[in-house]
């Protein structure tokens, strides 16, 4: 019975974890507080110091470590040993810069609070580990992990990783118990090096073959076991050596950057390293000891404001020294103003070496838990306060005294298509745009593209819209059209107006508008699409085209009656469905049919109703 009490306990538990997960993280990310906080805080109330599900936050955190495991390994799978080298000079250059700033202002920041030397020296070796997991979550969500300013901050990260033997080592030479009969720091240095040999020899020379045997056998569960060993074997293998687990299996997965099987292997990994890197979250959530921070709220507080804001202005300040730009800068400062999960280990390891007491311990265990927590709400603010940085302008022109016959505005896609038979026709185009990127990339393929913000009327009479015959508006955003359309339709009569539509509803507000040419941007590649799917059925080619005329002819009477009635359901009856209805048994049966089977009913004929509205 105490068994199956037990086994009850453990179930309860992991269904209160999934419970709050699935609760917490869509809330806060519908609230526009990210998922991270959302775990943090889930975890902080279903924990010891909330309402008790949980009572020992550390036995999840060891098993949740293996999210952050498992996100290194993803990560190590997109970057190629080359690429890697490309980046070490951002590793070891711009990552010894950044840690060495930020420990000497942390550590003078934790002198200046009263903390004795030893501790505040300590309180900053770990505070400056910033949280793996929790920056690589933000550049996820974001998108921005494989963009220039996010593959610093990785390289960043991957120097602070390596980091964790050698300050280990420092905390064991300041232990006031320290003897000559302790392992010597060469050996921990050549133990280190050993199992980093191991792994890449391992890597090179024994990871492809195993996945081909595999493969060769065609068990995909035994490929998703063989993922798995990979990641947690090489993790223990660089644990044993003394170095991070994140950190081998990183290596591992850039070793096998450039096999065949990458892309299965990710696939494997992907669903494990979400729900553990979760688990992490909730543990980290759990861990924050509110009976701590209530005791020395005043140290705990002052401790998280102070050195977040240390660690800030040296990141700023070591980003703008390097040549970032202040936006840049800015944005690294506040994603890694954190301590990490690597903290806790070198509290705990200084703690058992004397080196800090039990107080100091917890409470630097408080400020980096709190610093953790209060990192995306600081991303938020930042977001939403900041000015937005204006675009850098050099080598790129200004919309001034255009004297083109036709006008276009917004150079993506679709305007470059649409350009092509204008300038065959040797009409003067003139074309403005406001994505700087994309100006300096259309000028490699031959474009004189302008700076200029459709939406703004000064930027239009600048662009020569008062003289245009006619003016393309083709920007990607719907609001940004229909602001340029108006602008267009009343200051700007004498040209004809063409204008992008992104879907059924924008284009009835355009037609609205009056304007003279509007087409939905994916309507006729849809309609030449559907006519090559059914050549490629052996259908005619004639019949293939009079059937694509056919669903076009009845898509703009769709679209004149919608327009006269206002009625975004009118004339679904002229749309085809593919829902099956059954026919009644009194009709007489059609040849090949079974008498009560269902039959697909023509939409268009039968004024069926389709499932839903055409695009």
């Amino acid at each position: 019975m105490a068994i199956e009490g037990q086994t009850a306990h453990h179930l309860v538990q992991a269904v209160t974890l999934l419970a709050a997960a699935v609760v917490a993280v869509p809330l806060f990310r519908r609230l526009g507080l990210g998922s991270v906080l959302g775990y943090l805080c889930a975890g902080l109330l279903i924990g010891p110091f909330g309402i008790g599900i949980f009572s020992d936050s550390q036995s999840v955190l060891h098993i949740a470590d293996l999210g952050v495991v498992m996100f290194l390994f993803v990560i190590g799978l997109e970057m190629r040993p080359a690429h890697l080298w490309n980046l070490r000079r951002a590793i070891f250059g711009l990552g010894t810069l950044q840690i060495a700033v930020c420990t000497a202002l942390l550590t003078a920041a934790a002198w200046l609070l009263g903390w004795p030397p030893a501790a505040a020296f300590i309180g900053a070796c770990g505070f400056v580990l910033t949280s793996t997991a929790i920056v690589m979550q933000l550049l996820g969500e974001r998108g921005d992990i494989n963009l220039p300013r996010g593959q610093r901050i990785v390289a960043i990260l991957l120097f602070e990783d390596l980091l964790i033997v050698p300050l280990l080592a420092l905390v064991a030479f300041m232990s006031p118990e320290l003897s000559h009969s302790e392992q010597p720091a060469w050996q921990g240095v050549l133990i280190a090096i050993g199992s980093l040999a191991a792994l890449v020899a391992a890597g090179l020379w024994l990871l492809n073959p195993m996945f081909r045997v595999l493969a060769q056998a065609k068990a995909r569960e035994v490929m998703t076991a063989a993922a798995l060993l990979v990641v947690l074997g090489s993790a223990l293998l660089m644990q044993w050596g003394g170095l991070s687990m994140a950190m081998g299996a990183f290596l591992a997965g850039v070793l096998l950057s450039g096999s065949t099987f990458r892309h299965q292997i990710e696939a494997d990994i992907e669903p494990f390293r979400g729900i553990l890197l979760g688990l992490f979250f909730l543990g980290v959530g759990m861990a924050l000891d509110l009976p701590v921070v209530a005791a020395a709220w005043p140290t705990v507080l002052a401790g998280v404001l102070v050195f977040m804001a240390a660690k800030a202005a040296g990141i700023y300040a070591v980003a703008r020294l390097t040549r970032a730009s202040a936006a840049d800068a800015l944005d690294r400062a506040v994603l890694m103003a954190q301590g990490g999960e690597f903290a806790f280990v070198l509290f705990a390891a200084a703690l058992s070496a004397r080196v800090i007491d039990a107080q100091t311990a917890a409470n630097l265990t408080a400020i980096v838990v709190l610093s953790m927590a209060f990192t995306p709400l600081a991303v938020i603010a930042v977001r939403r306060l900041a000015p937005r940085p204006k675009p850098a302008l050099e080598g790129i022109e200004a919309a001034s005294g255009l004297t083109g016959t036709v006008l276009i505005i917004g150079f993506g896609r679709f305007g470059q298509v649409a350009c092509q038979s204008l300038l065959a026709r040797g009409v003067e185009v003139s074309i403005i745009d406001n994505d700087t990127g994309m100006i300096e990339a259309a000028a490699g393929f031959g474009f004189k593209v302008y700076y200029g913000d459709g939406t703004r009327l000064d930027v239009l009479h600048a662009s020569g819209a008062a003289t245009a015959q006619a003016i393309l508006v083709c920007t990607d955003k719907p609001e940004d059209t229909l602001r340029a359309a108006e602008l267009v339709h009343h200051e700007f009569p004498q040209a004809k107006l063409l204008v992008r539509a992104f879907d059924r509803g924008h284009a009835l507000k355009l037609v609205e508008l009056d304007v003279d040419y509007q087409i939905r941007e994916t309507l006729e590649s849809a309609l030449l699409f559907g006519e090559a799917a059914l050549r490629a059925l052996d259908v005619p080619a004639d019949e293939a085209a009079d059937i694509t005329e056919d669903v076009r002819r009845k898509d703009i009477e769709r679209f004149e009656l919608q327009c006269a009635n206002g009625d975004m359901k009118a004339g679904r009856n002229l749309m085809r469905g593919n829902i099956v209805k059954p026919q009644p048994l009194t009709k007489p049966r059609q040849e090949g049919q079974v008498i009560g089977m269902p039959a697909a009913v023509d939409g268009a004929a039968t004024g069926g109703q389709p499932a839903t509205p055409s695009p």
